[in-house]
């Protein structure tokens, strides 16, 4: 009897073994409610948004203390408060794409690049007159009065009414920029006319000071300052309060269909990579190598403006974001929803979204180390064309992963936003 157990036994281990190992192997997650992503997209939103008021204001107080007391301390305050409230913006951009109702209004508070002859004085090399432009030099600070058109602008009053209805993108001119925060950035820093050799723009803090003025019409130049700061926190105050809990934004992406929702939010994962990152804001600058065609120009502060852009990017795709003060939002994500259909499809995009922040960390370190951002652009550098490029084909391929994921969760008719530097390169090179 004993020879006839010994075998039974064997096969009873054997059997636990594998229901060990069955139940041993996770289970596939199971897929969140699309509407709890959905939430958590808008929870996101508005602490974003809410982030960038809050350092929107801090910097209205820096602007503040600049135009009380110029001084080259006080100008220096004014702009690093300019440089942390690009912080939380940026990782907004993603948003733009896929909501109707951030595109609209996109474009009152980061409209770039700008003919800066506007607004202020600019250098003779700038030019005295542009075909394409009939404000290239118009600088309304300069002048009380402004001819467009046949019509004559009132301007002897510095006022959000004068910035954002008769000069911002005035005769259909995207060019014609007077609000937002690239005009803030040009008072704050003037023109930089380095080209692609080292340095920003040098503004002196006496162009504030109206006892001990420089550039002339000082007066003026601290009220287009304190009105276009002013017309900025509106903005972001109306955009803040679309993502509230009672917002029109949220109601609207929560109380619609889950896939037009789910279409949002991967639009503007692909469209900010691809066609705006990639291709507008990076290759197009690099084919050219025109110090002009950077973000931040006059700050030299592009190199953190797209770090900031990806983050915002893997904030979203993870459900995760980290507030200015330190906590965090959190809730189910996009990821999520991935995973559940196809883990491989979840991991890659995720190991694309690290590699792609990598690239740019190096990219942002190159430039406070090294060269600034319109430096490594420049024709015939060689290393400096290669860190930007590496960052581009990060963005390249993390589009791609992209386009796997919406493909997973067969989302339909997504389409991501084009560039000719990227689709046509030679229509942009001149090839």
């Amino acid at each position: 009897m004993t020879g006839f157990h010994r075998p039974l036994l064997g096969l009873k281990t054997a059997l636990w073994s594998v229901l060990w190992l069955v139940m041993a192997v996770p289970a596939a997650p199971a897929a969140p409610a699309v509407k709890d992503v959905l939430k958590t997209y808008a929870d996101i939103a508005h602490a974003t948004y809410e982030d960038s008021l809050a350092t929107a204001k801090t910097m209205r107080a820096a602007i503040e203390a600049l135009l009380a007391d110029p001084s080259a301390q006080t100008l220096r305050a004014a702009r690093a408060a300019w440089l942390a409230a690009r912080v939380p913006y940026q990782q907004s951009e993603v948003y733009r794409f896929g909501n109707a109702v951030v595109d609209d209004w996109e474009g009152k508070v980061n409209a770039w690049p700008l003919d800066e002859g506007l607004i202020d004085y600019v250098a003779a090399d700038y030019g005295t007159e542009s075909e394409e432009n009939e404000l290239y030099v118009a600088n309304v600070i300069a002048n009380t009065s402004l001819k467009m058109g046949g019509r004559t602008i009132d301007a002897k009053t510095i006022s959000k009414k004068l910035m954002a209805e008769m000069l911002h993108e005035a005769g259909g001119n995207e060019a014609n920029v007077a609000t937002g925060y690239h005009a803030i950035e040009f008072l704050l820093w003037g023109q930089d006319l380095n080209g692609t050799g080292p340095g920003a723009g040098a503004r002196p803090a006496t162009d504030f000071d109206v006892k001990n003025c420089t550039g002339g019409n000082c007066d003026r130049r601290a009220a287009y300052l304190r009105t276009v700061t002013e017309l900025l926190i509106d903005d972001l105050t109306w955009i803040t309060a679309q993502w509230a809990p009672d917002g029109d934004a949220r109601k609207g992406l929560l109380s619609g269909d889950d896939t037009a929702g789910l279409t949002a939010i991967f639009t503007g994962l692909g469209s900010l990579s691809y066609g705006e990152l990639a291709g507008e804001r990076m290759k197009l600058g690099l084919l050219i190598h025109d110090p002009e065609e950077e973000h931040d120009c006059f700050s030299d502060n592009t190199h953190n403006s797209h770090y900031y852009n990806v983050l915002g990017m893997r904030s979203i795709y993870l459900g995760r974001y980290r507030r200015v003060d330190g906590s965090v939002v959190s809730g189910a994500s996009p990821s999520d929803l991935v995973k559940a259909k196809s883990a491989k499809a979840d991991t890659e995009l995720r190991a694309k979204l690290d590699a792609t922040l990598g690239a740019m960390s190096a990219m942002v370190q190159r430039a406070e180390s090294v060269e600034a951002y319109d430096q490594m652009i420049g024709e015939g550098n060689t290393a400096g064309n290669a860190v930007v490029q590496v960052a581009i084909d990060a963005l390249l391929a993390q589009t791609k992963a992209i386009e796997r994921s919406v493909a997973v969760l067969k989302l339909k008719a997504i389409e991501f936003e084009g560039s000719d530097s990227l689709d046509d390169p030679g229509k942009v090179s001149g090839g």
